[in-house]
């Protein structure tokens, strides 16, 4: 692949770099303008990777301003309020977590009471490669490192409820990928009491009804426990282990190992935690009569029946076994994903019931997920991969701009516009072309 850019990805780079500029507020970066007014937290991280390549010093900024919303659990919260956004600019709002009023929730800011995939450690890693080898980059790692093992510490001693070496999410948010059709069963088996739990909440391309009233009694139910970690192991009706959030865990697990390196510290942890993961997926989460990875329901103890894009997550792994590898790949490029979407890829089986082109993570393409895919096939050598998703990837910002999703089919652009990881995604897509080595 060539070091130098052309000019369109020149162009292309640019535009990015417009949208992330007015996306910014001065602390972070909200992930679109209007529509979604606060900090999420693996957008922060996807952010952070592609201002890794273009202003470094604010990639810093923008996860230290994340983690100053992290709970004395060390729980990294998916959401970190703006206070300067009116109280019911955007539900759930604060009213709903009440982070304040828990004793392990931060000070002088208001958080929600869930996690996020934890792709944090990868992402400041990453930073410190794309920087000089400079003071500045050094004590930014030395600043974040122990929350970052304060993040995994939280993940390893709390959400691990099996004792397997994997977490377990108590929430389809938690998941990132937030009305997955691998959620329709476990949510189903709730027995919603008869008062509706979001009956003011505004309409949007996001899950309605009866399903948003169980997203919402969820957060109500760990709310009213006061987020208790022994109710979410013990009582806590929603609790699956997600290959994606496995797959991100295990990652940045792997780069906590170099930064402890880095930063003087133990790394041992680190590649030990690193080794039970990679086999617990294997054991745990590995389904071998469909050659791909399932979600596991706790609650029932069985794999969830729907493929999504979250099965091939586990390319992340770099110690995947190949025959893995090879039955991942068959199926990425099969009829149901890649094979049969003009823009892959997208985010659930085309051929299942469930399928929705335009149903925000039952169907379409995201970039975020086609970076993940991305930087997995990478590290794997599978280069007719990666070469695949970087041009289809970069296809659908050329034609449609930096949307928040995109129609698999015809590419159309769906969602919010200026997508601040779409942009961010696409420098570091760009980046990695014109510096190979720091792919």
């Amino acid at each position: 692949m060539s070091a130098r850019l052309t000019g369109d990805e020149t162009a292309l780079w640019q535009a990015a770099a417009r949208v992330l500029d007015a996306n910014w507020t001065g602390t972070a970066t909200v992930p679109s303008p209007g529509l979604y007014p606060h900090q999420w937290s693996w957008d922060s991280a996807f952010v952070a990777l592609g201002l890794a390549r273009h202003r470094p010093e604010r990639a810093r900024r923008e996860l230290l301003s994340l983690f100053r919303g992290q709970w004395g659990d060390g729980l990294l919260p998916h959401v970190v309020f703006n206070s300067a956004v009116a109280r019911h600019g955007y539900f759930p709002g604060p009213e709903l977590w009440c982070s304040d009023r828990q004793r392990a929730g931060p000070r002088g800011v208001v958080t929600s009471g869930l996690t996020h995939p934890p792709l944090h450690a990868l992402a400041a890693l990453r930073l410190h490669e794309c920087a000089p080898d400079t003071e500045p980059s050094r004590d930014f790692l030395a600043r974040l490192y122990p929350k970052l093992v304060a993040q995994h510490r939280y993940l390893a001693e709390v959400r691990d409820y099996e004792g397997t070496g994997l977490v377990s999410i108590c929430h389809p948010w938690e998941s990132g990928l937030d009305n997955s059709p691998a959620w329709d069963r476990p949510l189903a088996a709730l027995q919603l009491p008869p008062t509706a739990y979001a009956p003011h909440r505004v309409s949007r391309t996001l899950p309605t009804g009866e399903d948003y009233d169980r997203y919402v009694w969820l957060v109500t139910l760990l709310r009213e426990t006061g987020y208790s970690h022994d109710y979410l192991r013990e009582e806590h009706p929603f609790a699956v282990e997600d290959p994606l959030v496995n797959a991100t865990y295990l990652a940045s697990t792997h780069a906590l190992a170099e930064l402890a390196a880095i930063v003087g510290g133990d790394a041992v942890p680190h590649r030990e935690r690193a080794e039970r993961v990679h086999h617990a997926m294997l054991d745990r989460l590995w389904d071998r009569d469909t050659g791909c990875f399932r979600a596991r329901d706790l609650r029932e103890d069985r794999l969830l029946p729907v493929v999504t894009v979250a099965s091939f997550a586990p390319l992340l792994d770099p110690e995947l076994p190949a025959a893995t590898v090879r039955n991942l790949v068959d199926m990425l490029l099969s009829a149901r994903f890649a094979g049969a979407a003009g823009y892959p890829v997208p985010t659930c089986d085309i051929q299942a019931p469930a399928f929705d082109r335009g149903g925000f993570w039952r169907g379409p393409t995201w970039i975020n997920t086609n970076w993940l895919l991305w930087h997995g096939a990478l590290g794997h050598g599978l280069t007719v991969i990666a070469d695949l998703l970087y041009g289809s990837t970069l296809r659908l910002v050329r034609q449609s701009g930096f949307r928040e999703y995109f129609d698999p089919f015809d590419g159309t652009g769906r969602g919010s516009h200026d997508y601040s990881w779409s942009a961010a995604l696409v420098l570091d897509l760009l980046g990695a072309r014109r510096a190979p080595r720091a792919a």
